[in-house]
């Protein structure tokens, strides 16, 4: 998944792409070499908030998964009847007890979760594109930054006191770190074409995706790691969770050293200091309506765009249920694997671009649809009647699901990118930057969407007694109609003005695609 925190992307592009021409030779562009220390500080500034985003949410999507006791304790790689229903009986016990009462009964809470840190990008991602065009984007960004300390303070405080109020506090601090996220994200990504002459645009932008995916990657495997430095796999969820207040303390530390980072960034004036908030700011806007409605090959794109990111919303949430419920591993390996995912779209995303330049779009996303079909399927087989076995017979075990794991990662990439370069290059260009931003915003409602379904397939699952990977054969079963139906329609269909804003907003919506999944 989910920058994951998180996912953090620009949720209103089209504030950066309508000024761009004026910019070029605009004096404010005052950065002429990336090795200036206003760019590099700003690289360090989200290189430090996408890592701290996803160690912060991982730590919690851990601490979500109500077995984690039974997975820690098994060497054998085993998890039977036994452990997990002493893991919940010590959960029942402990609310008998009037200590750490969990509404959910020791539920999965992944669900839960995910939905709470992608509700504030896709209710307030317009307001939050309106102030990066309102305010100076410098101000923005340290303001972010300075809200984010106090945040994972507050987490601090948040863990503490779990065994008390329950995940209640949490709930709200992972809010608060998707509204700071969802608010930091315009002006991270708004202030290169301020800060950097035109030419230099797409070298940056590479360099701030490759630092991205490094965060992304290194931030999601430390979490588990850190969790099992800090508490014993044996002990109860809720009683861990008090204990998790020093993976906070190193979130606040890691937010200092981004807000001191950030410092660096050269002042810019607002772009727009007169601009009025209007009500199509914080919805779909009548132009973008009117689009879609008349381009059925644009709507198509958008509708498959949203089913990926469904897929990709769940992603995470089975990763981690599958490696430690079913697969019996620890939290430190449960994040590996978890990061596994990004290294794949890292290595797709390159491929994919190579691929597309020789290759039709249409053959590259079908590569990537029925890779992404075959891979969930893979995940999702279990041998009936091997419960007594390592891993509940999990056909390929953990080791197998580390390659598949990467594959389907890059599979999903060979899906995504396309589609979404399709996306931006269709809409006629006085409209191109706020498709962008409805994308954005049609993606993080998917993701949403996806933390209800996980909820509903874990209760589904759980009822049944099936194996958690399960999971990935309804994620296969819901993304088949798009592998079988889905082609991209590119008839008519414009091209950008220039490499460079392609690379440009394709760096947004991978950075997207990675902290999402």
């Amino acid at each position: 998944m989910p920058e994951n925190a998180e996912p953090p992307v620009d949720q209103d592009a089209s504030r950066v792409a309508p000024t761009e021409p004026a910019r070029a030779a605009d004096p404010v562009a005052k950065v002429d070499d990336l090795s200036h220390p206003a760019f590099l500080g700003f690289l360090a500034t989200q290189f430090f908030g996408a890592f701290n985003d996803n160690l912060f949410k991982q730590l919690l999507l851990l601490l979500a998964i109500p077995t984690a006791v039974a997975a820690g304790a098994s060497e054998a790689g085993m998890l039977d009847a036994t452990s997990v229903a002493a893991e919940s009986a010590t959960v029942e016990s402990a609310a008998q007890a009037g200590v750490a009462a969990e509404a959910e009964g020791g539920a999965d809470l992944q669900g839960v979760a995910t939905i709470v840190f992608g509700l504030p990008f896709v209710v307030f991602g317009g307001l939050a594109g309106y102030l990066a065009d309102r305010l100076s984007k410098r101000t923005i960004i340290v303001s972010s930054k300075v809200a984010e300390i106090v945040i994972m303070a507050l987490g601090m405080l948040a863990f503490l006191a779990t065994p008390s109020i329950g995940f209640a506090g949490l709930w709200i601090v992972l809010f608060l770190m998707g509204l700071q996220s969802t608010f930091f994200g315009p002006g991270k990504y708004g202030i290169l074409p301020e800060m950097l002459p035109r030419n230099q645009l797409s070298k940056a932008n590479g360099m701030v995706l490759m630092t991205t995916f490094v965060a992304i990657i290194i931030g999601t495997a430390i979490a588990g790691p850190l969790k099992d430095s800090i508490v014993p796999p044996d002990m109860p969820r809720m009683q861990a969770a008090s204990g998790l207040w020093i993976g906070s303390l190193v979130c606040v530390g890691i937010a200092v050293i981004g807000t001191v980072t950030s410092l660096a960034i050269i002042r810019l004036p607002a772009a727009e200091p007169n601009l009025k908030l209007k009500t199509e700011n914080l919805a779909v806007p009548k132009e973008m309506r009117s689009l879609l409605r008349k381009d059925k090959p644009l709507l198509l794109a958008l509708l498959a765009s949203c089913v990926f990111w469904l897929i990709a919303g769940l992603t995470i949430q089975s990763v981690n249920s599958l490696s430690k419920v079913q697969l019996a591993q620890t939290d430190t390996w449960t994040s590996i694997l978890v990061a596994l995912i990004s290294v794949g779209i890292a290595i797709g995303g390159a491929a994919a671009g190579m691929l597309s330049r020789k290759i039709s779009d249409n053959f590259v996303i079908q590569i990537g649809m029925w890779g992404t079909v075959l891979f969930c399927t893979l995940l999702s087989i279990s041998i009936p009647g091997s419960t007594d076995q390592p891993g509940q017979g999990h056909l390929l075990g953990f080791t197998g699901s580390i390659p598949a794991l990467i594959f389907l990662g890059a599979s999903a990439a060979f899906f995504a990118i396309p589609i979404q370069v399709f996306l931006q290059a269709r809409p006629p260009q006085e409209l191109k930057g706020r498709m962008i931003a409805v994308m954005n915003q049609a993606n993080f409602f998917a993701i949403v969407l996806s933390g209800l379904v996980y909820s509903i397939l874990d209760r589904i699952i759980t009822a049944a007694d099936a194996p958690r990977s399960y999971l990935f054969a309804a994620m296969a079963l819901l993304f088949l109609p798009v592998a079988i139906f889905f082609k991209l329609d590119a008839t008519d269909s414009e091209t950008t003005n220039g490499e460079t804003t392609d690379n440009e907003n394709g760096g947004i919506i991978a950075e997207g695609a990675a902290q999402s999944v």
